[in-house]
């Protein structure tokens, strides 16, 4: 759908960025060499490109880690300087699998990462992990700024690993700022787009009203700065159940 609907807008390629994923299929997780080459060819075939972006190796943790450091990445290199792919990515939800990839990988051999649901109200400790990556040269995208639906009006589907404890809080929270004219999501995308370490903030959409809240939000931020006092108020709510994190392998891809 997606190369469609380039194709159809006719827009010059190097005017947008295009990211897609390898590692995880229908039929489960592979990182061999062979599969994520064959991946890029299936991709660019499906979007009608000739390369994409970004390339990132996706939720990293339920494969070998050892296999993503010796044969998927070089793998991936090899696309690269075949001109398929312009930047390498990891992905995943523990924040150690990052340094463990990153301290066994040569400088330059990953250009970006991409952690989800560390950088938001209730969990920020991917701000730890800021200047280490800083330091390595790798981009940031943090994804999920309203932790898969804790921070909405309508709360977490179903399947969300939280806590209790965790999920009730965020309910809280949601229904104070209701109560005072606010809405919590806004705050928290506000709050995750304030960190200028972060490169992008990343978050679903399945709307054209979700889409113009995230630009409205995103635009007033630019203007007129967080809305400090209904955040500390959030904060203050959230602090008993702050940083709380879940096990990997329960989200929505």
């Amino acid at each position: 759908m997606l190369g469609k609907a380039l194709k159809a807008a006719g827009v010059p390629r190097n005017e947008y960025i295009v990211s897609t994923k390898c590692g995880r299929y229908v039929d489960g997780f592979d990182f061999s060499a062979e599969r994520v080459t064959r991946s890029i060819d299936e991709s660019l075939a499906r979007l009608q490109l000739d390369y994409v972006d970004i390339l990132q190796c996706h939720d990293i943790e339920f494969g070998s880690l050892d296999q993503i450091v010796n044969e998927t990445i070089p793998a991936l290199q090899k696309q690269k300087e075949a001109g398929k792919i312009r930047f390498i990515g990891i992905t995943g939800l523990p924040l150690e699998i990052f340094t463990y990839v990153l301290d066994r990988m040569p400088p330059g051999a990953v250009d970006v990462i991409l952690s989800y649901c560390h950088y938001s109200i209730n969990d920020s400790t991917l701000e730890d992990l800021l200047p280490y990556l800083k330091s390595k040269g790798v981009g940031v995208i943090s994804a999920s700024p309203l932790a898969m639906g804790l921070l909405t009006d309508n709360g977490p589907p179903e399947w969300h690993p939280a806590s209790p404890e965790l999920k009730s809080a965020c309910k809280a929270a949601a229904a104070r700022c209701k109560e005072k004219g606010k809405n919590i999501s806004k705050i928290a995308m506000q709050y995750s787009l304030s960190n200028k370490d972060i490169s992008s903030v990343l978050v679903g959409m399945n709307s054209v009203k979700q889409v113009q809240e995230n630009v409205t939000a995103a635009s007033e931020l630019a203007l007129f700065g967080k809305d400090q006092e209904a955040l500390t108020e959030v904060e203050a709510i959230l602090k008993p159940v702050k940083n709380q994190t879940w096990p990997s392998g329960i989200h929505q891809s």
